[in-house]
């Protein structure tokens, strides 16, 4: 693994490495898994999605046409991040973070509502969700960030205020309509900051601010209030044992899928469950996977994950030709990782409902896009391993 010396200087650090590309293959393993979740996603959508279909007036087919072309998307994403030095991803970081606000206050604004909250904006008749792109963006940001200040990293004026600036902005914008993926990005780069040695005192600072900032953001929607008093009536303090509609429905829902599935599900294309839950081709298709599968399926998928976390931390951050490679190979893996551990707790009554997919296998077309691309680069970082003596 790099080690920077006192005197490395950053900008060798960001200059391309294109003489080391192409030296190793890409992590087959990682390659595998990735297909794995794909399959398995594009199995869970087909049994889920035929309600939907008959909501928007169209065939299960037709949506799991697009679903399908979606995952070829996302594939050729993959494929071409993985041939693009992520010396040059980095360098383009500040640019993709300052566009990502404009998306996002146009989302705000002008974005399409579902479920009480704008997510979504038509372009071309396409549907782009802005905070995908900023949370990739702003984690490879923060990663530059660390690494450049990496002799002062923890000065407060020099280190620790400019990427507060980074990291409130872009976490104010999405958790205006998107807390929990919000939450989620403030996480990952209190994380990211951390392992590059910033300053305890200052991440605690920080962490007051995340939690002032998620009580103003919670304040500011009765839907994001009613579904952290559900949970903690329902599920923590367990005080109602009755399956009703309105709050709580989708979790209690999830729940009878997830019991119906015992060990050995009740079978591919059985599920009964995907008529009650709220968007189970996405929020909820882990449900619908334990539900089909038991608990031999689902217990597959999140092993699956974990072994992405492995690959990711182990044999690719772990070799990474330098510590700007290293860090955002952690970044990109845990952010992969934690979405879908995220959705399973969700359906598992683990978390309150977060409206979180599962990176490769839950419906959508934003989420999948732009986590092919974070899979891309751990690619290309996996090419330029230096081996470990």
């Amino acid at each position: 693994m790099f080690i920077a010396s006192p005197n490395h200087k950053t900008s060798y650090i960001l200059e391309s490495s294109g003489e080391m590309a192409g030296m190793r293959q890409s992590d087959r393993w990682l390659i595998a898994m990735v297909v794995l979740l794909m399959v398995a996603g594009m199995l869970a959508v087909y049994s889920s999605i035929a309600y939907f279909a008959e909501m928007k007036n169209t065939t299960a087919a037709s949506l799991v046409f697009g679903h399908l072309m979606k995952v070829g998307i996302s594939f050729i994403v993959l494929v071409i991040f993985s041939k693009i030095d992520y010396h040059i991803v980095a360098k383009l970081a500040r640019i993709g973070v300052i566009l990502s606000w404009v998306f996002l206050t146009v989302v705000t604004l002008y974005g399409n509502e579902v479920f009480g909250a704008r997510r979504y904006l038509s372009i071309g008749g396409l549907s782009f969700q802005p905070s995908s792109f900023a949370t990739v963006a702003l984690l490879i940001l923060v990663v530059v960030l660390v690494v450049e200040k990496k002799d002062y990293i923890k000065s407060f004026t020099r280190a620790f205020l400019p990427t507060l600036m980074w990291i409130s902005i872009t976490c104010l914008l999405i958790g205006l309509e998107d807390f929990s993926s919000a939450a989620v990005l403030f996480g990952l780069s209190l994380v990211i900051m951390f392992i590059g040695r910033a300053s305890v005192v200052q991440l605690a600072a920080l962490v007051i601010v995340g939690v002032v900032g998620a009580g103003f953001l919670l304040s500011q929607s009765l839907e994001r209030q009613s579904r952290i008093n559900n949970y903690v009536e329902q599920v923590v303090q367990i005080k109602s044992d009755e399956f009703v509609l309105g709050a709580g429905y989708q979790a209690q829902q999830a729940h009878i899928a997830i019991a119906r599935g015992g060990t050995f599900g009740v079978g591919i294309g059985k599920s009964t469950q995907r008529d009650f839950l709220p968007a189970p081709y996405n929020d909820f298709i882990f449900a619908i996977i334990a539900e089909e599968y038991g608990l031999l399926g689902a217990g597959f998928i999140l092993l699956v994950f974990m072994g992405i976390l492995i690959r990711g931390i182990v044999f690719i951050a772990r070799k990474a030709p330098d510590e700007l490679g290293m860090l955002i190979a952690v970044a990109c893996t845990l952010t992969v990782v934690i979405y879908g551990f995220v959705n399973a707790a969700v359906a598992c009554g683990l978390f309150p409902v977060t409206g979180l997919p599962m990176p490769f296998v839950s419906y959508g077309g934003t989420s999948m896009l732009f986590s092919g691309a974070m899979i891309g680069i751990l690619l290309n970082i996996s090419k330029q391993a230096v081996e470990i003596e």
